[in-house]
């Protein structure tokens, strides 16, 4: 049944186009800030790294970010639509396990390659060539499904809330990403992530607490449980216990959850874009930036389809339901449109308008970390290694920016061509395992292992690729009798081929290697990846490149002491992961699926609980604590700005200033905005500059 957008085109434009001009100005403004006041100047490396100096708390929310996807909370719903309470925990479960893994992983990079800019630089460094090429294709085809799901499930409730032409949307929904992302680098992302974070963990709560306390035709866990009784009663699923939507011993709802492992260990372990993150952070602040994300995570999907998922089951039967009083066409569950449905069911526009800025803030935080990694894999990977390898830092910036804008325009045009063929986020979702994740095991072995050779790390993932395809389609031809968007897309032959394209590697690997002989790799090679020259970059900023963070020489004792860390951090990352694992996966889901025990209304109301403290608890992780660790930079930027609001302040002394410089402003004694001297006092502080300068017979004396 057609139903007419609840929301007006207008509405849809100036959400997509408004709010994305309004986050670039933002962000414009920050990098303005941050260069004036904390000396952030947009080097290549800045713009890649952030320096390498960003703390756990905003790690852990731009982890939050990157993996809140508009499938996070459109798919998750739908399997909840579908299969019952167990959808929720299965999509949240099945997907939190690759993030704190990956701690492991990034731990390991941070230790072996500590100046990499991409996690292909290090492949590179250990196999050299054609290896980097074959992963460089599996790393864009990561990035080019991701982006190309984002923007499908985006633009699709774009569409549904407010009548946007899809096409539209998949082109606007990126114009405010890029402006941000090309202006502030990675740094942009990671606050921008924060900002959207914190603002999609209310939205949320929002629709908790107005499901499960105060909306009129739900308002209680007791009255969803009875409404999802006799939802079962009417349309029991099959393969459920008792056709219940109240169990977790689901036959299709155990089919996903293998799929969606599988294929999200790619959509991991092959986006540069969680290296990236590695990379940025600080050496100490990495696992638990990663832990603290992934378990934060977890709660996001888990409360958001419990609450959506289950409340458009319960309601569906109610006039104030889109579809009423029919069901939802499956078509619309796989685009993503149940959690739109059960929103304007249960706040109506108020809940419409709340579901667009949700998704807008899923799509853009997520998307402009696949901008940035695409950026770095094209700039450093592809540009600086194979045409110009003594690029200047400032060609780098602007190739980095350049790749960011094309990438973006390509993506919107891929997306509105597989909107108009049929393929619909859910497709891309369970067929993204298929086509990556073969490469995910050779490329952890990479940093894990030091005996896997060349041969088994450039052709395991081309034969695993070669085998999931296979064991995809022909699953489906003989399910089925036929190749179409509906046989290909169903759960066994997904099934089959994301398997497949994950554990062959098992076999590939260590056959190859054993054949071919072992590598004996000692590492040294990656660890000897090295920075790019920014000074340039520098020099036209009048900032000394020593006060940018990160650009800074560390000492042999820090260096060490960081080795240190690093190495007890690998351990306890392991331990540590390894067991959260083996709770997530097995020690809490699996008692209830082998028991098929039907919750009871006390059970159900208790578990809906959990979801919302655990939200709650999300909220502290990645919303407070980011704010608590950076409290002396945020005192310190805000002092600046009142002195300079005030007409008291003076600009900071940038970097080290000549014996020249000096003796010139102290004979004239004038005042210099350009040099940054203004009182007596800095004149004093460059008269002794020049002193202690003459007496050492060195000309570069730090202030």
């Amino acid at each position: 049944m057609a139903t007419s957008p609840p929301l007006s085109q207008a509405v849809g434009y100036g959400v997509v186009i408004g709010l994305g001009f309004l986050f670039a100005l933002g962000m414009i403004l920050t990098t303005y800030v941050l260069k004036r006041y904390q000396n952030e100047v947009q080097t290549s490396e800045m713009f890649a790294t952030a320096g390498r100096t960003v703390k756990s708390g905003l790690v852990s929310s731009a982890v939050v970010s990157s993996w809140t996807w508009a499938a996070t909370l459109l798919q998750s719903s739908g399997v909840a639509y579908r299969y019952g309470i167990s959808g929720p925990f299965w999509y949240a479960s099945g997907a939190t396990v690759q993030i704190l893994l990956f701690a492991t992983l990034a731990i390991e990079l941070k230790r072996k390659a500590p100046n990499a800019h991409t996690f292909l630089e290090v492949i590179r460094a250990r196999y050299g060539v054609y290896t980097h090429i074959v992963y460089i294709v599996f790393g864009l085809m990561t990035n080019i499904l991701v982006t190309a799901m984002l923007l499908t499930g985006g633009s699709a409730v774009v569409t549904s809330l407010t009548g946007m032409p899809t096409a539209a949307a998949c082109f606007l929904l990126p114009v405010g990403v890029v402006l941000y992302t090309v202006f502030g680098g990675i740094k942009a992302t990671f606050l921008t992530d924060y900002v959207h974070t914190v603002m999609i963990l209310i939205i949320i709560l929002i629709f908790a607490f107005t499901a499960y306390t105060t909306n009129v035709h739900l308002g209680s866990p007791a009255k969803v449980y009875d409404l999802l009784v006799q939802a079962a009663q009417n349309h029991p699923v099959d393969g459920n216990e008792g056709g219940s939507y109240l169990t977790m011993r689901s036959k299709e709802g155990a089919i996903f959850f293998v799929i969606n492992i599988v294929g999200n260990f790619g959509t991991v372990f092959m986006d540069n874009g969680y290296y990236n993150k590695a990379i940025a952070a600080s050496p100490v602040h990495a696992l638990p930036g990663y832990v603290m994300g992934g378990l934060s995570w977890f709660a996001i999907p888990w409360l958001a389809a419990t609450t959506m998922g289950l409340s458009a089951l319960a309601l569906e039967t109610n006039p104030v339901f889109p579809t009423f009083p029919d069901r939802m066409p499956d078509a619309d569950v796989t685009a993503g449109l149940v959690l739109p449905n059960a929103a304007v069911a249960l706040l109506g526009k108020g809940g419409a308008a709340a579901t667009l800025l949700l998704i807008f803030m899923a799509v853009t935080s997520a998307s402009s970390a696949e901008y940035i990694a695409v950026s770095s894999i094209f700039t450093y990977d592809i540009y600086k290694t194979y045409f110009e390898p003594t690029a200047s830092g400032r060609k780098l910036v602007y190739m980095a920016h350049t790749s960011v804008v094309v990438y973006a325009v390509l993506l919107a045009g891929f997306s509105t061509a597989l909107y108009y063929i049929g393929i619909s986020m859910g497709y891309l979702y369970l067929m993204m395992g298929v086509i990556i994740s073969s490469a995910v095991l050779p490329a952890a072995l990479t940093l894990l292992w030091s005996d896997q050779n060349i041969v088994a790390a450039t052709l395991s993932p081309i034969l695993g690729l070669v085998c999931s395809l296979i064991a995809w389609l022909v699953t489906a031809k003989k399910q089925h009798g036929d190749l179409s968007v509906a046989s290909t897309g169903s759960n066994n032959p997904m099934l089959a081929g994301n398997v497949v394209a994950l554990l062959s590697p098992l076999i590939f690997v260590p056959v190859l290697t054993f054949a071919f002989g072992r590598q004996k790799y000692d590492f040294v090679s990656m660890a000897m990846i090295r920075l790019g020259d920014d000074s340039d970059v520098a020099a036209a900023a009048r900032v000394d490149l020593e006060l940018i963070p990160g650009a800074a020489d560390v000492s042999d004792a820090e260096l060490l002491a960081e080795k240190t860390k690093l190495r007890r951090a690998s351990l306890i990352a392991k331990t540590m992961t390894g067991v959260l694992t083996l709770a997530l996966l097995v020690l809490w889901p699996m008692p209830l699926y082998g028991t098929g025990d039907i919750f009871s209304k006390k059970f159900f109301t208790g578990w809906v609980s959990v979801g919302i403290i655990w939200l709650f608890c999300s909220s502290f992780c990645v919303g407070l604590y980011p704010l608590f660790e950076g409290r002396h930079s945020i005192a310190h930027t805000f002092k600046g700005i009142v002195k300079d609001l005030t007409g008291k302040g003076k600009p900071p002394i940038q970097g080290r200033m000549s014996v020249v410089d000096a003796e010139k402003y102290s004979q004239d004694g004038k005042s210099s905005q350009d040099h940054g001297i203004s009182t007596k006092e800095d004149i004093k502080q460059a008269e002794a500059v020049a002193e202690a300068v003459e007496t050492s017979g060195n000309a570069n004396v730090k202030y």
